[in-house]
């Protein structure tokens, strides 16, 4: 079994809560307040922000120089052709670029960045593409999930199942478990301990953030 399905099977119980989620069911069948994944988008756009910082320090942290390549690319991709690609989104929704820059992070999306940074700062470069995973990988399960489901009416719905359902999204997904098993054949024991510790949080984080937006009341 590869380190990355060890941590997919710990974390197993975590993950079917996030597909069972409300939020999650609601985007797949079409059902969810446009109010609550506007409230998402506007956070998630804070979400990115740091993302792309934690990952210029997956770049500095990385041990090799592909890997440096690969992790600049994509913080670069994050900070400008994915930021830009949410703004579009965003406005489709009636989300004004003033409106994302005026948004400030909310309980469950400064605890996940303060976690991601933290571990990017401080802990080894194994647990920081350990606690890396569940964003790639979860968002590329759950779009595949959702795209095995009937079409949900709400268009703009179905284009965030196809974007995280997508081949490039799933060759990202890959080759980030590729990069967390190769760190893991190198961390010894208690290293991947600490790896399976940083997927857990981030694993749980993922959960709380559907949470939040579902719990979102304007």
């Amino acid at each position: 079994m590869r380190f990355s399905d060890r941590l997919r099977h710990a974390a197993a119980d975590v993950w079917s809560a996030q597909h069972e989620h409300p939020f999650v069911r609601g985007i797949g069948d079409g059902t969810l307040d446009p109010e609550r994944f506007r409230f998402y988008m506007r956070q998630d756009y804070l979400f990115l922000i740091e993302y792309g910082r934690f990952l210029a320090l997956a770049c500095a942290r990385a041990p090799r120089l592909e890997l440096m390549e690969h992790f600049a690319e994509l913080a670069r991709s994050t900070l400008r052709t994915e930021m830009d690609l949410h703004r579009a989104y965003a406005a489709e929704w009636g989300i004004a670029r003033q409106h994302l820059e005026r948004e400030r992070p909310q309980a469950a999306t400064r605890a996940y960045t303060d976690f991601l940074l933290r571990i990017a700062a401080l802990g080894d470069f194994s647990e920081l593409v350990a606690a890396l995973l569940p964003c790639m990988w979860g968002y590329c399960e759950i779009g595949q999930h959702l795209a095995q489901r009937p079409r949900p009416i709400e268009e703009r719905y179905v284009r965030w199942i196809e974007m995280y359902s997508g081949d490039e999204f799933a060759a990202l997904a890959h080759w980030c478990r590729e990069v967390c098993d190769d760190a893991a054949a190198g961390a010894g024991t208690e290293g991947r301990e600490r790896m399976q510790e940083a997927f857990l949080a981030s694993s749980h984080h993922e959960l709380h953030f559907w949470e939040q937006a579902w719990n979102y009341a304007p």
